[in-house]
């Protein structure tokens, strides 16, 4: 089982694209396996898209806000969680 480490909060989901704002507290790049937990959230998935004001970036870090293409929807408290080896 790989360790869960916190990366971030939802801040806002445009459900018509199916893409969530996260505040991130710690850095996130494209590739990094995460799961997006909430009381009624809970999955996985890889960081396929993420952007910042429009512009696609392969990494960002604390203190950012992304924009994240996630397969399920998600709602604004669910926690993001970065698996580590």
């Amino acid at each position: 089982m790989a360790e869960k480490k916190l990366v971030g909060e939802v801040t806002h989901y445009f459900q018509k694209i199916g893409v969530a704002v996260v505040s991130l507290s710690d850095e996130l790049c494209k590739g990094d396996r995460i799961s997006v937990e909430g009381a009624t959230t809970s999955f996985e998935q890889t960081v396929e898209s993420m952007e910042i004001e429009k512009k696609k970036v392969e990494r960002a870090s604390a203190g950012q806000s992304i924009g994240l293409k996630v397969k399920e929807r998600v709602r604004p408290g669910d926690k993001v969680f970065k698996e580590i080896e």
